[in-house]
Order: structure tokens, then C-alpha cells, then sequence
């Protein structure tokens, strides 16, 4: 089992930025994946973008991600970040991290995919 916690939320005025982090702890060694999901008010969990632990490949859920949100891992301390920058309204949503595990090559944003999920952390953008 692992166990995700992730930080780094909060409000900020559109155009503003923010960066997410997710520890992870536990039965680590074998995380092939890690991602970023969000559910924004009203609407059902989607993906953002995931990267594969071993070989640094990045998964965005939809192109117009790849300008404003950025993944990077720190594999020695177990952690992904989401750096977001040129936030909107629309980016208002609780942020989550997944973990898979045993997964092999395989990552992306599928979220059936993941068995472990974090608390969440909200993101309020304003306008």
C-alpha cells in the first residue's frame, strides 16, 4: 500500500501560479506511475498528466495542458510535482495524485489504472 499526500493549494487571482507536491510513503518500490487528476466543481475526476517513475515519459491528458502545467519527480524523495502557472477559473478544482503500482511501461491518465489516490488538495482560482 501507499500512501499519498499532497500540498501545495490554495486561491489565487487568475494568471497567478501555484506548485502541488505529493509525497509518497510506504510499499514505494514499486510505483511505476505517478499522476495528477482533478475534479472541478460539479464535474467528474479527470486527468491532467501523469509521468512514468523509471523512464522520465510525460502524459498529458489534453494538449492545452502542455503550456500552462508542468510534472517533475524527485525520485529520491519519492515525490512528483505540478507546477501550474497562467491559472484560470476554470483550473478550480480539488487536485489529487495517484500512484500505480506494478504497471510496468504503462502510465497516463486513465484513473482505473491507479490504486492509490491522495487526499486531495483544492486549487480556487478567482477572476
Amino acid at each position: 500500500q501507499v500512501r499519498l499526500v499532497e500540498s501545495g493549494g490554495g486561491s489565487v487571482q487568475a494568471g497567478g501560479s501555484l506548485r502541488l507536491s505529493c509525497a509518497a510513503s510506504g510499499d514505494v518500490g514499486n510505483i511505476n506511475c505517478m499522476a495528477w487528476f482533478r475534479r472541478a466543481p460539479g464535474k467528474e475526476r479527470g486527468g491532467v498528466v501523469g509521468i512514468h517513475t523509471v523512464d522520465g515519459r510525460i502524459f498529458y491528458e489534453e494538449d492545452s495542458f502542455k503550456d500552462r502545467f508542468t510534472i517533475s519527480q524527485d525520485s529520491a524523495k519519492k515525490s512528483v510535482y505540478l507546477q501550474l502557472t497562467s491559472l484560470k477559473p476554470e483550473d478550480t478544482g480539488v487536485y489529487y495524485c495517484a500512484a500505480m503500482q506494478d504497471g510496468g511501461s504503462w502510465c497516463g491518465t486513465w484513473d482505473e489504472g491507479f490504486d492509490n489516490w491522495g487526499q486531495g488538495t483544492q486549487v480556487v482560482v478567482s477572476s
